[in-house]
């Protein structure tokens, strides 16, 4: 499906529409709408679901500027007003949960409940990450001079995804990146008040269960669960747990 968002061409998809409770899905940084495609299609079985690819991702055009959280935010409720879908429900992961929290928190996006998926979000530990991957990249620069040029940016890039670089999706979007891993969300978070699901992969190390606790804390009315041998993309890694935490958390 596509509709046409302050100018932008936007892909979503949407399955189980008819059912009484709406939710819209927010995936996170590097991903679209696809790498829910399963569990999309299982909580469709009992609830209206969309997913949408954000700009920049999936089949949606790229944004016309650089973005912060705030524009994806008012991104998203322009969106939800022009398919007329008021979400019973939020699922945000990653950095989609931190756009959620974003827009909950001043009032641009509604929902009853709220769902974060491995939430970014935290970002006090970004300069010493940051730190790392400059040192990465100089050193992959230097390990990859002799090589042919092909081979040089298949390794670079590998490296790249290994300390957290999945920002080189798209040259256009760096910027953009560099803007959304400097904005904290925490005392966005401590604002919120209503009934929140956090759950976190306990082997992820882009977004730890720390991230989590920290944001269990903050959020009124929240529950924390954890995720034992997922990482990451627990939605992928552990479908079925997920699923009966999600359907748990809207059905209760």
């Amino acid at each position: 499906m596509q509709a046409v968002v302050e100018t932008l061409t936007t892909h979503y998809e949407r399955l189980g529409e008819g059912k009484d409770k709406k939710v819209l899905i927010l995936h996170g940084w590097g991903d679209c709408a696809a790498g829910w495609k399963a569990m999309h299609a299982q909580l469709a079985e009992k609830y209206d679901v969309v997913a949408v690819d954000l700009p920049g991702f999936g089949d949606t055009d790229m944004p016309p500027a650089v973005w912060e959280l705030d524009s994806y935010a008012s991104f998203v409720s322009v969106f939800l007003k022009k398919i007329s879908f008021r979400p019973f429900a939020i699922i945000g992961h990653n950095n989609g949960g931190a756009i959620a929290i974003r827009g909950l928190a001043n009032g641009v996006l509604k929902t009853e409940r709220l769902i974060l998926l491995d939430s970014a979000g935290i970002r006090s530990e970004y300069r010493g990450r940051q730190n790392i991957w400059q040192l990465v990249t100089r050193t992959g620069k230097i390990l990859s001079y002799p090589l042919p040029r092909n081979l040089k940016k298949q390794l670079r890039q590998k490296l790249y995804m290994k300390v957290g670089g999945n920002h080189l999706v798209s040259q256009r979007l760096q910027e953009t990146f560099k803007h959304l891993v400097t904005d904290d969300v925490q005392s966005n978070a401590a604002r919120l008040d209503l009934p929140t699901l956090l759950l976190y992969g306990e082997d992820d190390l882009s977004t730890p269960p720390a991230y989590g606790r920290i944001l269990h804390n903050l959020i009124k009315g929240s529950r924390l669960e954890l995720i034992s041998g997922a990482g990451h993309y627990p939605h992928l890694d552990k479908p079925d747990e997920v699923r009966t935490f999600i359907e748990g958390h809207l059905d209760r």
